[in-house]
């Protein structure tokens, strides 16, 4: 089990990106969080096996609305007890 914070840029906004993330993950058995910043960018941590973020983290690239740019990572402490994927205004 690892958490991760991505933040992605690119045309990552208007096109869905959220949406995708917290229907995903939930088919994925991953929890966290996704939103949009007012710099156009989007921020998401999301926790779970590896296999999963890496399965969640390709449906976006396999997207054809969502376009990636630059993608930031950075590896956090886990979560206890959290069970749910949000979309975060």
């Amino acid at each position: 089990m690892i958490r991760l914070h991505y933040l992605f840029s690119g045309s990552v906004q208007g096109v869905g990106f959220r949406y995708h993330a917290y229907y995903m993950a939930g088919r994925l058995h991953l929890s966290g969080w996704v939103k949009n910043l007012s710099d156009g960018t989007v921020e998401m941590e999301v926790q779970g096996e590896e296999s999963g973020i890496d399965a969640l983290i390709s449906s976006f690239y396999q997207s054809v609305s969502i376009h990636i740019e630059d993608m930031e990572i950075k590896r956090l402490p886990e979560k206890e007890g959290e069970v749910e994927f949000r979309i975060l205004n």
